[in-house]
């Protein structure tokens, strides 16, 4: 931090004393000192027109520039979550949602959406009434899936790129701490007290619901950005009837 104030201090010295020549140059050779002083007032009075253009026009339009790179280096990050992880885990979704079938009829992606139908879609998801029911076999399958893609979910959450998404983070610490949940009852999933499994399915609700709006939302991104990507996952929307990869 010390040696980049010392650059800068060196640098605004070198500035001031290039002007300060420059202005010595023009008094020697014209004698005109009233003229350097009115242009240097005029000078001075422009500074502030500068500064608003460059602080606030062209810095904010490079700022809107550079997060929109961002997030879209950060859609990349959520569907390759999607292609390892979330995908296969809300095809579990009607395993453990009991009105799985009452959601699925509003997720179900259509082709003439527009982005208000993705919105309505995805806070539909979010506030949804989910009502969990969990069985030891079902868990235990859970489990596997999880704790097989945990050094995954470990990788995603090292991504700094992260920090520019907050729901997405919170999904990941959602699906995650899940995963914790699970992977440390080890075998005794098949008889825990039903408090527990009441704690469980509540971690459950977190994660599904993060997870379907999001997908949802991350469809959306396909549609206005990647069409031809789009089209496979509005085929293979797990809301849909009958998903498939197969064009009718």
């Amino acid at each position: 931090m010390k040696n980049k104030w010392s650059w800068r201090l060196s640098m605004s010295l070198v500035l001031v004393a290039a002007s300060t020549a420059v202005y010595s140059i023009h008094y020697l050779i014209f004698r005109d000192l009233h003229h350097i002083i009115l242009y240097l007032i005029g000078d001075i009075g422009f500074l502030f027109i500068n500064v608003l253009v460059v602080t606030l026009l062209i810095e904010q339009l490079l700022s809107r520039r550079e997060k929109q790179a961002m997030m879209k280096k950060m859609n990349m990050v959520i569907g390759t979550f999607f292609s390892e992880v979330g995908l296969e885990l809300l095809k579990k979704f009607p395993l453990f949602v009991e009105n799985a079938s009452s959601l699925a009829s509003h997720l179900e992606i259509q082709p003439r959406w527009q982005k208000k139908d993705f919105l309505t879609a995805a806070q539909t998801a979010k506030n949804f009434s989910y009502k969990l029911r969990v069985t030891p076999a079902d868990l235990k399958c859970l489990r596997s899936v999880l704790v097989c893609r945990r050094a995954f979910l470990l990788r995603l959450l090292e991504n700094p790129n992260l920090l520019e998404h907050d729901r997405f983070t919170d999904l990941l610490w959602a699906v995650f701490h899940l995963t914790e949940e699970l992977k440390m009852r080890g075998e005794f999933l098949e008889n825990l007290p039903e408090t527990d499994y009441q704690h469980i399915a509540g971690d459950m609700k977190r994660a599904y619901s993060q997870i379907a709006s999001e997908w949802i939302a991350y469809a959306m991104h396909l549609k206005e950005n990647y069409p031809f990507l789009y089209s496979l996952a509005a085929r293979i929307n797990p809301f849909s009837p009958n998903p498939s990869p197969v064009v009718n």
